[in-house]
């Protein structure tokens, strides 16, 4: 059985091309991304390992940050219809896909989640970031995705981005803590208890929660300690299996979800092979293995 990857990364060429036309060397201030990895399916193709499959989602060069609201939603629609057709080329190596959303639009994005996610047979669900537009993603004008995306019991993934206000960002740990604050903001507006049906899957196994856990149990309400436990994680850490048990021991075996954040981390192909080596390191169950590298996927798309 395969091994499913639920935070993969690529960038649609065509995407990229319309970009660039916008903003000629658009990935100039974004040097990571110049991977031919994230835009050559052959290529692509060729690093995974043996009987794994991804589920991917684009790289954040988010529309919103260059465009008016009308273009972004053009982009964003192109975009994902582009990466539904990646999904359906090559159903063997992407059983599925994530949406991208303009956040400049919010009445678009709830439109574009309607026409290219709730039913569909490629995108199933839309990726979101700790920020955009300079706000938190928990912002008043954004809570009306994250109704949306619960009405319709489908997954966000929560990835990170730099907070430009900060003057001394880094990727080592500027990311786990943006992750960690937007996980606070979502507990602290009481999204889980507005929204019973929402999911959200967070990227870097959850950030510093698991290993503050017990300040949160102490410090913030029994409340919001049980929203904490809501959220999914994925395992991309770069590898530490000791870190991922500390997940499971919060999260709960059923909210830990094999990622790797491939083709990033570790080059030239990314950090499949040390993360999954570091899930079969942990101290747990061979069941409790195949609930991380496949089942909990399947239990949570079903």
């Amino acid at each position: 059985m395969a091994v499913i990857d639920v935070f993969a990364h690529v960038l649609p060429p065509k995407f990229l091309a319309q970009m660039n036309a916008i903003h000629p060397n658009v990935l100039a201030n974004f040097p990571y991304m110049k991977n031919d990895l994230l835009t050559d399916v052959a290529q692509h193709r060729s690093s995974l390992p043996t009987a794994h499959q991804q589920i991917i989602s684009a790289v954040n060069l988010n529309p919103e940050d260059f465009v008016d609201p009308d273009q972004a939603a053009k982009l964003c629609r192109s975009a994902n219809a582009e990466i539904a057709a990646m999904v359906r080329d090559n159903r063997d190596i992407f059983p599925a896909g994530v949406a991208m959303l303009p956040m400049n639009n919010v009445p678009a994005a709830l439109q574009i989640i309607d026409d290219q996610v709730a039913g569909s047979d490629a995108l199933v669900g839309v990726q979101l970031f700790t920020q955009a537009l300079g706000q938190p993603v928990t912002a008043e004008a954004y809570e009306p995705v994250f109704a949306k995306m619960a009405a319709i019991g489908t997954p966000i993934w929560l990835h990170p981005v730099f907070d430009m206000q900060k003057p001394a960002n880094n990727l080592t740990f500027s990311w786990e803590y943006e992750l960690t604050q937007a996980m606070y903001g979502i507990v602290a507006a009481k999204y889980f208890r507005k929204y019973p049906g929402l999911k959200v899957i967070v990227h870097h196994a959850g950030a510093m929660v698991p290993y503050f856990s017990q300040r949160i149990k102490y410090i913030q309400t029994a409340e919001d300690y049980a929203d904490f436990q809501k959220f999914y994680v994925d395992t991309a850490i770069l590898g530490n299996p000791k870190a991922l048990e500390l997940a499971v021991d919060f999260f709960g075996i059923d909210h830990v979800l094999f990622g790797t954040d491939s083709p990033f981390g570790i080059p030239p192909v990314g950090p499949t092979a040390v993360i999954e080596q570091a899930v079969n390191d942990m101290a747990i169950t061979t069941a409790q293995k195949q609930a991380i590298f496949r089942d909990n996927w399947q239990a949570l798309t079903a």
